[in-house]
């Protein structure tokens, strides 16, 4: 099931990067008190009370300016509340209401989403501005204060009482949903194209011509899949039309919603700071993903041509040392035809479960290899381990004391899932626990 979105929205200054921040458990956006700091809608993940969602934090809106930049963040605002399941509106209790509030109001109230009215910076009872944004007519507001962390629970109680109830139909949730990405005229279209065995998604040499994110449902030897092949996602100084924002924050959205992703990358060009960017997009989602490189019979080629070119992509992907490739072309069909088999492959991985007993034996073996760090005195020791997620697969170690836990230790013990286990093409999360602290 997809994660709610939550979008965090308002005019200039009231404190949405900071309430972003302090929810998301650490410094994502950039707080600063000068108005338009946020440009650009910023993801982060977040949970409350076993609740599972997604936060974006935008720009503050100006809904009447025309300055190109404040126009700017007015449509990657919209677009943050057209793609939301439910709508922060923040409000500043400071300042009091301000005409802007009400311009604000009325564009919501537009879209037809649960709306949550937040009045931060209210640091006391006696705030003598709150009452006057009942004005507004959406609702009771709930005061707060993010950079004091004051009645964000009673919030966040709000907030998930208006995530939707699970609608997916049986066919939906046995589709597979794929993603595909990579920067502009990487071939992205293309291959969708193959895949599908018809053209459905115009084919241009221009950049930039899938301004959308297009859903064709498809089904293969049983198996029902759905894809979307997004837009290039471009280097933010290159984007100079509106539009193009669009393009881009649907390419994330998709990934979002996807269960595995293609990453398109164009072989007559190596890779690039933007593909290993967008590599980052789809490793810190936590998405399975293939890197299919593209447009191979422009190359040119001798015996060690593949060799050479992974060997740049470990040195440059070293963040997903675990990634999958695959060398093709659309233009020709070369190798097309084993796209979706890989997909699926990287997807049945991440999707995967190991049984506790097996697991722990696993796990005691990586230790009897190489034994657990001792810090101050105190040596580490794993007690047990389990499995509590897939998608990606994600175990939780049940330790002492997790500060004796060190980084380089915790790789080791992935690196030993790995190779006992194929997690290939997926990220996996290794998580500790004291075993007597009772969060789990």
């Amino acid at each position: 099931m997809i994660k709610p979105l939550v979008a965090i929205v308002g005019r200039p200054n009231v404190g949405k990067s900071t309430f972003f921040n302090k929810i998301a458990g650490k410094r994502i956006s950039i707080v600063e008190n000068t108005p338009g700091v946020t440009r650009d809608r910023i993801y982060a993940d977040a949970d409350w009370c076993g609740h599972y969602f997604t936060m974006v934090d935008t720009g503050g809106i100006e809904i009447n300016s025309q300055d190109q930049m404040w126009m700017h963040i007015k449509k990657q605002a919209e677009l943050a509340v057209d793609l939301a399941d439910v709508i922060l509106f923040m409000v500043d209790g400071k300042t009091g209401i301000m005409p802007d509030d009400y311009d604000v109001a009325s564009f919501l109230r537009k879209s037809n989403k649960p709306i949550v009215l937040v009045v931060n910076k209210v640091d006391n009872q006696k705030n003598q501005n709150f009452y006057d944004f009942y004005s507004l007519s959406l609702g009771e507001p709930i005061p707060i204060s993010a950079e004091n962390s004051l009645n964000l629970g009673d919030l966040l109680d709000e907030i998930v009482k208006h995530f939707p109830e699970k609608t997916q139909t049986e066919e939906e949730e046995n589709a597979i949903k794929i993603a595909v990405v990579g920067k502009p005229n990487a071939g992205k279209s293309s291959l969708v194209n193959c895949i599908l065995g018809f053209e459905r998604v115009i084919v241009s040499d221009i950049a930039g011509t899938t301004r959308d994110a297009i859903d064709t449902p498809f089904e293969v030897d049983g198996q029902k899949y759905r894809i979307v092949d997004t837009a290039g996602i471009r280097r933010k100084s290159k984007v100079t039309e509106d539009v193009e924002y669009y393009s881009v924050v649907r390419a994330i959205d998709a990934i979002r919603r996807a269960d595995v992703v293609a990453i398109v990358i164009d072989a007559t060009e190596q890779i690039t700071e933007q593909d290993i960017k967008i590599c980052g997009l789809v490793h810190e989602s936590g998405k399975p993903s293939l890197i299919v490189i593209n447009k191979w019979d422009a190359v040119e080629k001798d015996t060690f041509t593949i060799n050479k070119y992974n060997a740049v992509l470990k040195e440059e992907l070293k963040f997903m040392d675990y990634f999958k490739t695959l060398y093709i072309s659309a233009l020709t069909g070369q190798r097309t035809n084993k796209v979706l088999n890989r997909l699926k492959e990287v997807y049945d991985n991440a999707s995967q479960r190991i049984s506790t007993g097996l697991l722990n034996e696993v796990m005691q073996d990586a230790m009897s290899i190489n034994e657990p760090p001792t810090h101050k005195g105190k040596k580490l020791k794993v007690y047990y381990t389990t499995q509590t997620a897939t998608n990606p697969p994600t175990f939780v170690l049940f330790v002492n004391d997790e500060a004796v836990m060190h980084f380089s230790y915790k790789r080791y013990l992935e690196n030993s899932l790995r190779k006992a286990f194929d997690f290939s093409g997926t990220p996996i999360r290794l998580r500790t626990r004291n075993r007597n602290s009772g969060e789990f």
